[in-house]
């Protein structure tokens, strides 16, 4: 008689374990999401049940107790699920799901740095983000560049200017060093492709060099001569008289418009009153920048003022009168339009 009820118990147990086997392998084949895409966020530190739980609560399985199991059996006690926000597409199963939350394919978010800013606007727009976490709001510039590994050297231009994405959840001193260590490769590649006639004397330079030409134009087709105008007047010990430094050394006290007298107050940064290059960068540079600070146009150029044509375009000049021609010409396009 024991012997029959221990056989009807060992037939049960297989037959439980059959039909739990069987409802497994269905849950795990079904398409759950057919009609659009789903989001689902995984916090950092849930545990398998508690994710298991919240797919349920969400209608993406519907027996969560079995997929646990059968999770622990196909991978181990850990399953090694990667928090951060999900987009699960059309046509996705349970297993699909778990696999996709295992490998971390996980929404990336994004932050654009834009080619001339400066450091203020990089920080302001990094503090803004809405998913990134301002692990590094409360630092100085200083304790910035020391955390990247650069103490004392001057943060301005030191971040290459790009799209950066990112899962939620990153840090700020994390997106801040992908475009620190972009820029130090961008820069060593540019100054390793240098022209050989040229008189910078070392990689700070040129990243110098390059944020004047980022500044003083947008348009691709004129950095080249931009940089050659600048080259030539370094060559011969003239001042590059370039108001954006002038710009950039007035700080907040620069109103939108510059007059005058800005260009004969003095600051580090007045390349109208100091010869040579100023201190630091004055802007991130671009690619573009950084090529046609190592590879300037050859020309006798040493002068460029606005067209005023609203192309962003200039006039390039290789002596003053052709130069206060282009001028007087700028200025009677604005007195017209004025």
């Amino acid at each position: 008689m024991r012997s029959r009820s221990r056989l009807l118990l060992l037939l049960l147990v297989i037959a439980f374990g059959a039909i739990a086997v069987l409802m497994t392998r269905a849950e795990l084949r079904r398409i759950v999401v057919s009609d659009a895409d789903q989001s689902f966020t995984v916090p950092p530190g849930t545990s398998l049940r508690g994710v298991l739980n919240a797919l349920a609560d969400q209608r993406l399985l519907s027996h969560p107790r079995l997929i646990e199991a059968w999770s622990r059996w196909r991978y181990g006690t850990r399953v090694g699920l990667k928090s951060g926000n999900y987009r699960i597409p059309v046509g996705s199963t349970p297993r699909d799901i778990i696999e996709q939350i295992r490998q971390g394919r996980v929404v990336l978010e994004q932050i654009t740095l834009i080619e001339g800013w400066n450091f203020t606007q990089l920080r302001q727009a990094m503090d803004a983000h809405p998913r990134v976490v301002h692990a590094w709001r409360d630092l100085t510039p200083a304790m910035v560049m020391e955390r990247l590994g650069a103490p004392g050297v001057h943060p301005e231009g030191r971040f290459f200017p790009d799209t950066y994405r990112f899962a939620a959840g990153t840090t700020d001193g994390a997106i801040y060093r992908m475009a620190f260590e972009r820029m130090q490769r961008e820069l060593d590649a540019a100054w390793q492709q240098r022209g050989t006639d040229n008189t910078l004397t070392s990689p700070a330079q040129l990243l110098t060099f390059a944020s004047l030409i980022e500044k003083e134009t947008g348009r691709g087709d004129e950095r080249g001569q931009v940089a050659g105008v600048f080259a030539n007047r370094l060559k011969i010990g003239m001042r590059l008289q370039s108001d954006p430094t002038v710009i950039y050394g007035l700080g907040s006290s620069y109103d939108g418009d510059i007059r005058s007298r800005d260009l004969v107050t003095d600051t580090p940064y007045n390349t109208y009153m100091r010869d040579g290059l100023p201190p630091t960068p004055i802007a991130m540079p671009g690619a573009a920048s950084l090529r046609a600070a190592a590879n300037p146009d050859k020309t006798r150029a040493l002068y460029f003022v606005a067209t005023g044509n609203g192309d962003g375009s200039h006039q390039f000049s290789a002596t003053l009168e052709e130069h206060n021609a282009a001028v007087a010409r700028f200025l009677r396009k604005l007195k017209r339009r004025g």
